[in-house]
């Protein structure tokens, strides 16, 4: 979880504490901020047949915060770390991509926890998650033949499914 702008909402990056249980006041937050990402794309994107499969153009000035808001306000777990940075919990974790306004898409977990055998499976649902509001993701094959996803808007072509290996 980044740290909170003046005590503003801040979506879980999978590189934050644990974020709280889904079922509290942590719930509520995220989903004020999920309908208030919708509303905006549907104000600002009133044109458009669904305004809400459009990012918003705030959307595109900060992606990462966007793309984490989306993956948990599905209720995709995030990944968390400690205060020494070690990894806690297995999950979405988001990081800039390589390209401007891009956001990378990890499925990170402690050593032992499987998150390398599940990844494939599990960023397969985070990408379907992203595709439904208007964000194309590709999925890679990194160092260690690691799987990520490199998210971004989607273009007025977007790739077929979304989904490359």
């Amino acid at each position: 979880m980044s740290a909170p702008q003046e005590g503003g909402f801040e979506p879980a990056t999978g590189d934050g504490p644990a974020v709280p249980d889904a079922s509290g006041s942590r719930a509520g937050e995220v989903l004020t901020a999920f309908e208030g990402m919708l509303q905006i794309r549907r104000l600002t994107r009133a044109e458009a047949s669904d305004p809400e499969s459009v990012p918003a153009p705030w959307e595109l000035h900060r992606p990462l915060r966007a793309v984490a808001l989306a993956l948990e306000a599905a209720r995709v777990p995030s990944s968390a770390v400690d205060a020494s940075g070690q990894r806690t919990a297995t999950g979405y974790r988001v990081s800039e991509g390589e390209a401007p306004g891009s956001v990378r898409v990890e499925w990170a977990g402690p050593p032992g926890s499987g998150a390398a055998h599940d990844e494939e499976e599990a960023l397969a649902g985070c990408a379907g998650v992203l595709r439904r509001l208007g964000w194309t993701a590709l999925l890679y094959r990194g160092p260690r033949r690691r799987r990520f996803l490199e998210v971004e808007p989607r273009s007025s072509s977007p790739a077929p499914g979304g989904l490359a290996r």
